[in-house]
């Protein structure tokens, strides 16, 4: 009889789970749509929206237009009922993101602030935060915590940053970080908060590699609307997958690494640091730009191309060259369709959704999935 009860529990949570993720992904629904496209009975529908309204989480929005008999009341998400922070680290800046319920990103800012490894920073960092979140008008009772992106291993198990070149520390615990906070932290991987940036909320069957291509290379394999982390919580570091063998000379020390071809420097650097600036002359067909682009996506479509091949699924440029390509991407897909050994009807490769404040959004989202699957 326990074991029954138990069950029944269980099927009543993931119902409700549903119906709030169905809800949270239309802008206004209905019970009858609810009850239909989940495949539940209208009464249970209609029982799981009262107990999420009296939560706080959804809300009637009027009526819907008549199909014919009485007007259905129309639900939506409560959307700024609960709010998630992030923020994410690189060399020389700061980028905070506050995000709702919907996976909206409400607002963003990125400040110059060099990293140091000291209590001095991560006192600043939260400084710059909370004066991020007053200016939100984020009200404190609706944050549910801050996610934390980093450029370097993260790993879970043993709650450490095991190493970071970019920033130059490593094995530093989780809790040394988080203790500078107010609110509950949870902590990503740089590429890995720009690959959930983009799953968060999509189809459970989506699969894909996101490809992070700023001042380092990085990657992220996502599926089933959760990243994969690998055994060490290395998995997806296409940065310093070899290239060439014997080739350039990467920061890691080693020769050939994907990194050292197609770090986002490579075109920046061409264009007096600017990526912007560089773009603008490939768009112009600067002579220089061009050779420079052609050399680029050459690495980068092998690259591509060798993902795609052991993975089988979509591939997504990301980072700081993935916001900035646009129309250059027909480039990759090119040159990547040449060394396809299989006829592709369409192209797997695109750009990323998120142009800006990508891995800080991610890492609020990660916050955020935390609270709606609890739901």
């Amino acid at each position: 009889m326990e074991k029954k009860k138990v069950t029944n529990m269980e099927v009543k949570k993931k119902n409700r789970n549903r119906v709030f993720r169905y809800i949270c992904r239309h802008e206004t629904v209905s019970n009858p749509d609810i009850s239909y496209e989940l495949k539940i009975s209208l009464p249970t529908a209609t029982q799981i929206t009262k107990e999420l309204i009296e939560q706080g989480l959804v809300e009637e929005k009027g009526e819907l237009d008549s199909t014919g008999g009485r007007r259905a009341k129309a639900l939506s998400a409560a959307a700024n009922a609960k709010l998630a922070a992030g923020l994410d680290i690189t060399k020389n800046h700061i980028t905070f993101a506050l995000t709702n319920i919907r996976g909206e990103l409400i607002k963003y800012e990125r400040i110059y602030q060099p990293f140091m490894p000291e209590d001095t920073y991560y006192c600043k960092v939260n400084e710059k935060l909370e004066h991020f979140l007053e200016e939100s008008e984020a009200g404190r009772d609706k944050i549910l915590g801050v996610g934390i992106s980093f450029p370097g291993i993260i790993n879970l198990d043993r709650e450490l940053i095991t190493y970071s070149h970019v920033l130059g520390v490593e094995v530093v615990p989780l809790a040394s970080v988080s203790r500078y906070f107010s609110y509950p932290c949870t902590f990503l991987n740089d590429a890995n908060a720009g690959a959930y940036a983009e799953g968060f909320g999509g189809d459970k069957t989506e699969e894909f590699f996101y490809l992070s291509l700023s001042n380092t290379v990085g990657g992220a394999v996502f599926g089933k609307n959760e990243l994969v982390q690998g055994k060490n919580f290395r998995c997806g570091e296409a940065g310093h997958m070899t290239i060439v063998v014997d080739g350039e000379k990467c920061y890691c020390g080693k020769k050939g690494c994907l990194d050292a071809y197609c770090s986002a420097l490579r075109l920046s650097d061409a264009a007096g640091g600017k990526l912007e600036q560089f773009f603008s002359l490939l768009d112009q067909g600067q002579e220089q730009a061009l050779k420079i682009w052609d050399f680029y996506t050459t690495y980068l479509a092998v690259a591509v191309n060798n993902i795609h091949m052991i993975l089988d699924c979509d591939v997504i440029l990301g980072g700081y060259v993935g916001s900035y390509m646009g129309v250059h991407l027909q480039d990759v897909w090119e040159k990547a369709a040449e060394r396809n050994t299989f006829e592709e009807k369409s192209s797997y490769i695109r750009v990323c959704n998120y142009k800006v404040a990508a891995a800080a959004l991610g890492a609020a989202l990660k916050v955020m999935e935390g609270f709606i699957s609890g739901v």
